[in-house]
């Protein structure tokens, strides 16, 4: 059960007319939104936010950022953000190979050195300390622009704001975020935990 139980999709029409933007990455609008709507100003400043983080200004794909999104929520340990973002990364067209394959994103083949090192960029960012060093820096400045990590790590932000969100909430899993994860990684030992 959920520290605080979502509100009704339409409990704020301009949160509503707002979350229409997950239809697209999701299929649903997420629970997560829906609890934040007890407060709909931090509602619709977070969906304005995903909105310009996840837009597309250079060669990070959606795909891509998705991904990030999910080494970024595996490295927290939350497992609603796992699901939303590997369905995500389905839904905006990362390789099948690359879906089924996300736990290793360091050595498949699937993975191009550019996606690598902007997901071992993510790994390290997103934990606690930050590992971030020289040699990720490197790496990641080899195949990257500035505007092209600033999109990244606005990705890897927004997480650790989604990722503290959900994990102390307990926000009920939706079930295509469900049917999402366990096609991808249950084999890994994810499961709905708190969630369910």
């Amino acid at each position: 059960m959920p520290l605080v139980p979502p509100l009704d999709a339409n409990f704020d029409p301009e949160t509503q007319q707002l979350a229409e933007f997950f239809n697209e990455t999701l299929g649903f609008c997420p629970n997560s939104i829906l609890t934040m709507q007890h407060r709909p100003d931090i509602s619709k400043a977070f969906i304005n936010l995903n909105m310009a983080v996840m837009e597309n200004k250079g060669r990070v794909t959606s795909a891509l950022k998705r991904m990030i999104a999910w080494v970024s929520s595996n490295a927290s340990g939350c497992r609603y953000c796992q699901a939303h973002a590997i369905r995500a990364a389905e839904r905006y067209g990362a390789k099948q190979e690359q879906l089924d394959h996300i736990w290793e994103f360091r050595t498949h083949p699937s993975f191009s050195l550019e996606e690598r090192a902007a997901l071992e960029f993510s790994l390290a960012s997103s934990q606690i300390p930050n590992t971030v060093d020289t040699k990720i820096k490197t790496e990641l400045l080899k195949y990257w622009d500035t505007g092209e990590i600033v999109e990244m790590l606005g990705v890897i932000s927004l997480f650790g704001f989604l990722n503290r969100w959900n994990d102390t909430m307990g926000t009920t899993l939706e079930s295509g975020a469900i049917e999402s994860g366990e096609r991808y990684l249950k084999r890994y030992g994810w499961n709905k935990g708190k969630h369910g």
